[in-house]
Protein backbone atom coordinates (compact mmCIF):
# COMPACT_ATOMS: atom_id res chain seq x y z
CA UNK A 1 0.00 0.00 0.00
CA UNK A 2 2.84 2.34 0.91
CA UNK A 3 4.54 2.04 -2.47
CA UNK A 4 1.27 3.04 -4.16
CA UNK A 5 1.37 6.30 -2.23
CA UNK A 6 5.08 6.89 -2.79
CA UNK A 7 5.11 6.37 -6.57
CA UNK A 8 2.91 9.39 -7.49
CA UNK A 9 4.99 11.67 -5.23
CA UNK A 10 8.22 10.31 -6.73
CA UNK A 11 6.92 10.96 -10.24
CA UNK A 12 5.89 14.47 -9.23
CA UNK A 13 9.34 15.09 -7.70
CA UNK A 14 11.15 13.89 -10.84
CA UNK A 15 8.90 16.00 -13.05
CA UNK A 16 9.65 19.05 -10.92
CA UNK A 17 13.38 18.35 -11.20
CA UNK A 18 13.19 18.20 -15.01
CA UNK A 19 11.16 21.40 -15.16
CA UNK A 20 13.63 23.16 -12.84
CA UNK A 21 16.59 21.97 -14.94
CA UNK A 22 14.97 23.27 -18.15
CA UNK A 23 14.16 26.60 -16.51
CA UNK A 24 17.73 26.97 -15.19
CA UNK A 25 19.34 26.43 -18.59
CA UNK A 26 20.72 29.52 -20.34
CA UNK A 27 18.46 30.62 -23.17
CA UNK A 28 19.87 29.44 -26.54
CA UNK A 29 17.98 32.10 -28.50
CA UNK A 30 19.41 34.89 -26.34
CA UNK A 31 22.91 33.46 -26.71
CA UNK A 32 22.47 33.31 -30.48
CA UNK A 33 21.07 36.86 -30.59
CA UNK A 34 24.24 38.05 -28.85
CA UNK A 35 26.10 36.85 -31.96
CA UNK A 36 23.64 37.65 -34.76
CA UNK A 37 22.83 41.20 -33.67
CA UNK A 38 26.50 42.34 -33.70
CA UNK A 39 26.92 40.75 -37.15
CA UNK A 40 23.99 42.81 -38.46
CA UNK A 41 25.53 45.94 -36.93
CA UNK A 42 28.81 45.24 -38.72
CA UNK A 43 27.06 44.68 -42.05
CA UNK A 44 25.23 47.99 -41.66
CA UNK A 45 28.40 49.91 -40.77
CA UNK A 46 29.16 52.11 -43.78
CA UNK A 47 32.54 53.16 -42.40
CA UNK A 48 33.99 49.66 -42.88
CA UNK A 49 35.17 48.24 -46.19
CA UNK A 50 34.41 44.65 -47.18
CA UNK A 51 37.55 43.16 -45.67
CA UNK A 52 37.08 45.15 -42.46
CA UNK A 53 33.55 43.79 -42.12
CA UNK A 54 34.72 40.24 -42.82
CA UNK A 55 37.42 40.45 -40.14
CA UNK A 56 34.93 41.65 -37.53
CA UNK A 57 32.36 38.99 -38.46
CA UNK A 58 34.99 36.24 -38.26
CA UNK A 59 35.86 37.40 -34.75
CA UNK A 60 32.20 37.45 -33.71
CA UNK A 61 31.34 33.97 -34.96
CA UNK A 62 34.56 32.63 -33.45
CA UNK A 63 33.03 33.34 -30.03
CA UNK A 64 29.89 31.28 -30.74
CA UNK A 65 30.72 28.66 -33.41
CA UNK A 66 32.31 25.42 -32.19
CA UNK A 67 34.53 24.74 -35.21
CA UNK A 68 36.29 21.85 -33.49
CA UNK A 69 32.97 20.02 -32.97
CA UNK A 70 31.98 20.85 -36.56
CA UNK A 71 35.19 19.24 -37.78
CA UNK A 72 34.59 16.12 -35.69
CA UNK A 73 31.03 15.71 -36.93
CA UNK A 74 32.03 16.24 -40.55
CA UNK A 75 34.76 13.62 -40.55
CA UNK A 76 32.84 11.14 -38.38
CA UNK A 77 34.76 7.87 -38.02
CA UNK A 78 37.67 9.32 -39.99
CA UNK A 79 38.25 11.81 -37.16
CA UNK A 80 39.06 8.96 -34.78
CA UNK A 81 41.63 7.58 -37.20
CA UNK A 82 43.35 10.92 -37.81
CA UNK A 83 46.58 11.95 -36.11
CA UNK A 84 46.69 14.96 -33.78
CA UNK A 85 48.44 16.99 -36.50
CA UNK A 86 45.85 15.99 -39.12
CA UNK A 87 43.02 16.98 -36.76
CA UNK A 88 44.61 20.37 -36.19
CA UNK A 89 45.24 21.00 -39.89
CA UNK A 90 41.77 19.85 -40.89
CA UNK A 91 40.06 21.91 -38.18
CA UNK A 92 41.94 25.08 -39.19
CA UNK A 93 41.26 24.58 -42.91
CA UNK A 94 37.63 23.57 -42.42
CA UNK A 95 37.02 26.53 -40.12
CA UNK A 96 38.19 28.90 -42.83
CA UNK A 97 35.97 27.19 -45.40
CA UNK A 98 32.90 27.37 -43.14
CA UNK A 99 33.59 31.01 -42.33
CA UNK A 100 33.69 31.81 -46.04
CA UNK A 101 30.43 29.91 -46.65
CA UNK A 102 28.70 31.79 -43.83
CA UNK A 103 30.13 35.15 -44.88
CA UNK A 104 28.90 34.72 -48.46
CA UNK A 105 25.45 33.89 -47.11
CA UNK A 106 25.11 36.90 -44.79
CA UNK A 107 26.63 39.31 -47.32
CA UNK A 108 23.74 38.66 -49.70
CA UNK A 109 21.49 40.70 -47.44
CA UNK A 110 21.24 44.46 -47.02
CA UNK A 111 18.90 46.13 -44.54
CA UNK A 112 18.58 42.75 -42.91
CA UNK A 113 16.22 41.75 -40.20
CA UNK A 114 16.33 38.40 -38.43
CA UNK A 115 13.15 36.89 -37.04
CA UNK A 116 13.57 34.23 -34.35
CA UNK A 117 10.66 31.92 -35.02
CA UNK A 118 11.20 28.81 -32.87
CA UNK A 119 13.40 27.22 -30.24
CA UNK A 120 13.65 23.58 -29.21
CA UNK A 121 15.80 22.09 -26.43
CA UNK A 122 16.56 18.37 -26.38
CA UNK A 123 17.93 16.36 -23.45
CA UNK A 124 18.97 19.57 -21.68
CA UNK A 125 22.09 19.54 -23.87
CA UNK A 126 21.13 20.29 -27.48
CA UNK A 127 19.03 23.05 -28.99
CA UNK A 128 17.82 24.30 -32.35
CA UNK A 129 16.95 27.93 -32.97
CA UNK A 130 15.03 28.60 -36.18
CA UNK A 131 15.45 32.01 -37.78
CA UNK A 132 14.40 33.75 -40.97
CA UNK A 133 16.53 36.46 -42.60
CA UNK A 134 14.35 39.13 -44.15
CA UNK A 135 15.58 41.77 -46.56
CA UNK A 136 13.95 44.29 -48.88
CA UNK A 137 16.11 43.29 -51.82
CA UNK A 138 16.27 39.49 -51.47
CA UNK A 139 13.83 36.65 -50.79
CA UNK A 140 13.54 35.63 -47.14
CA UNK A 141 15.93 32.85 -46.15
CA UNK A 142 15.34 30.30 -43.35
CA UNK A 143 18.49 29.65 -41.35
CA UNK A 144 18.39 27.15 -38.47
CA UNK A 145 21.17 26.94 -35.90
CA UNK A 146 21.97 23.76 -34.01
CA UNK A 147 23.65 24.36 -30.69
CA UNK A 148 24.98 22.39 -27.75
CA UNK A 149 25.70 23.57 -24.23
CA UNK A 150 29.28 23.16 -23.00
CA UNK A 151 30.98 23.19 -19.64
CA UNK A 152 31.25 26.97 -19.77
CA UNK A 153 27.41 27.04 -19.61
CA UNK A 154 27.29 28.68 -23.04
CA UNK A 155 25.39 27.50 -26.11
CA UNK A 156 27.76 26.87 -29.02
CA UNK A 157 26.75 26.44 -32.67
CA UNK A 158 27.80 23.09 -34.15
CA UNK A 159 25.81 23.24 -37.41
CA UNK A 160 23.97 25.76 -39.54
CA UNK A 161 21.12 24.66 -41.80
CA UNK A 162 20.60 27.12 -44.66
CA UNK A 163 17.36 26.67 -46.62
CA UNK A 164 17.16 23.06 -45.42
CA UNK A 165 20.77 22.18 -46.23
CA UNK A 166 23.10 21.38 -43.35
CA UNK A 167 26.57 22.89 -43.71
CA UNK A 168 28.05 19.81 -42.01
CA UNK A 169 26.11 17.17 -43.96
CA UNK A 170 26.84 19.06 -47.17
CA UNK A 171 30.54 18.25 -46.82
CA UNK A 172 30.46 14.93 -44.93
CA UNK A 173 29.66 12.56 -47.81
CA UNK A 174 32.17 14.00 -50.28
CA UNK A 175 34.89 14.20 -47.63
CA UNK A 176 34.39 10.59 -46.61
CA UNK A 177 34.79 9.58 -50.25
CA UNK A 178 38.02 11.58 -50.64
CA UNK A 179 39.52 10.10 -47.45
CA UNK A 180 38.59 6.61 -48.60
CA UNK A 181 40.13 7.01 -52.07
CA UNK A 182 42.96 9.48 -51.50
CA UNK A 183 43.65 9.69 -47.78
CA UNK A 184 43.29 12.32 -45.07
CA UNK A 185 46.31 14.42 -46.07
CA UNK A 186 44.99 14.81 -49.60
CA UNK A 187 41.59 15.95 -48.30
CA UNK A 188 43.24 18.59 -46.13
CA UNK A 189 45.39 19.76 -49.04
CA UNK A 190 42.32 20.13 -51.26
CA UNK A 191 40.57 22.29 -48.63
CA UNK A 192 43.67 24.42 -48.09
CA UNK A 193 44.01 24.97 -51.85
CA UNK A 194 40.36 25.99 -52.10
CA UNK A 195 40.85 28.45 -49.23
CA UNK A 196 43.92 29.89 -50.95
CA UNK A 197 41.90 30.50 -54.13
CA UNK A 198 39.24 32.23 -52.06
CA UNK A 199 41.87 34.50 -50.51
CA UNK A 200 43.10 35.45 -53.99
CA UNK A 201 39.59 36.40 -55.01
CA UNK A 202 39.04 38.52 -51.89
CA UNK A 203 42.31 40.41 -52.38
CA UNK A 204 41.55 41.07 -56.06
CA UNK A 205 38.07 42.37 -55.22
CA UNK A 206 39.42 44.55 -52.41
CA UNK A 207 42.03 46.14 -54.66
CA UNK A 208 39.53 47.13 -57.34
Amino acid sequence: MLHRLILPFAALFLSAQVSWAAASLPNPTEHLKSTIDPILEVLANQSLDTEGKRDKIRAIIGERFDFWAMSQRTLGKNWRGATAEQKKRFSNAFRKLLEETYLVMVEQYTDQKVNYVDEKIKKQKYAQVDTVIISKDSPSMPVNYKLRIKKDNQWWVYDVVIEGVSMISNYRTSYQEIVKNEGMDQLITKIEEKNACSDCGEKTAASQ
